[in-house]
């Protein structure tokens, strides 16, 4: 069994899709996958069950990395193409059966139109595959969460400035945390690259005692050291559904991007929104007190 699967270039895309595809790993175990992707994700399937190979699409002039994909898997007898992008090049190749998503935006939730491709309703959770290395580079960095010393994670970066809660906010957050959790941690999780640390940077400033969980790490050890924090609190960003998908209770903080399409997906998620219409509300106006709230609710609620 021989199938391909051409996912997202976003990461937070290639996070969500990852319900299905181990959805197809379990109903062929004994499947050789290959997965398209962008490079920002790629990492993301470094220990999946079954893989054969990663294909990594890098942006060109006119569409060209779509014929750069054709050629790569045009040689390839394929048993079965799924197609999160919506191409023409599922149906350029030899394939039996082909599962193509359409193209374009539509209301709800996107991992539920993910699932509905497969016909699964609802829609199966976002994973992670993880090995040894990534779990014990996780303890290494990331201490024992206990009920009365958690470990929470926070995001404070995302790939647009508009979907980035005021990093300023930080501080008076932990300062409610920390009056419930006195010996709680912060664990500051951020991308790779100048422009993310440069976000992250006055997070860390101003939380001297915080974990730098960011910028140096593989995706899969990322994941990993997520799963070790009690609460995740972040941006819509690939790390909010990295955080969902690693099974850490996830809280999502939205602004101008869309909650009913994009909320986090996981065991135990949740998320606020900025007071406004949907897709156009400032982030700024996600108050400290409304975000502390949440959090802590989340935290009694896992605790429990």
């Amino acid at each position: 069994m021989r199938i391909l699967f051409i996912t997202a270039t976003r990461l937070g895309d290639a996070v969500i899709s990852t319900g299905i595809l181990n959805t197809l790993i379990r109903q062929w175990p004994n499947a050789r996958i290959t997965v398209a992707c962008g490079p920002v994700a790629a990492g993301l399937f470094s220990h999946m069950p079954g893989l054969e190979r990663v294909l990594v699409m890098r942006k060109r002039r006119y569409d060209m990395h779509w014929l750069d994909l054709w050629k790569a898997c045009a040689p390839t007898k394929w048993d079965m193409t799924v197609d999160l992008r919506g191409s023409v090049i599922s149906f350029a190749l030899r394939s039996g059966r082909r599962l193509v998503m359409r193209g374009g935006r539509r209301p709800g939730r996107r991992v539920g139109h993910l699932g509905s491709l497969l016909g699964l309703s609802p829609a199966p959770h976002p994973t992670v595959w993880l090995n040894e290395a990534d779990r014990q580079a996780a303890a290494d960095m990331i201490p024992p969460s206990s009920p009365t010393a958690p470990i929470i994670a926070l995001g404070p970066t995302a790939n647009w400035v508009g979907k980035i809660w005021p990093t300023a906010n930080y501080l008076p957050l932990w300062q409610q945390l920390a009056a419930t959790y006195p010996h709680a941690r912060p664990a500051i999780f951020y991308g790779p690259g100048t422009q993310e640390a440069e976000l992250a940077r006055p997070v860390l400033n101003a939380l001297p005692n915080a974990i730098n969980a960011g910028g140096r790490f593989a995706l899969t050890e990322t994941a990993a050291m997520l799963g070790r924090c009690a609460l995740y609190i972040g941006n819509d960003s690939g790390l909010m559904h990295l955080a969902a998908a690693a099974g850490t209770p996830t809280l999502g903080l939205f602004g101008p991007s869309r909650a009913s399409e994009y909320a986090p997906t996981g065991a135990v998620t949740h998320w606020v929104e900025a007071p406004g219409p949907e897709g156009h509300a400032p982030i700024a106006g996600l108050s400290v007190e409304r975000v502390a709230s949440a959090a802590l609710a989340l935290l009694r609620q896992t605790q429990t």
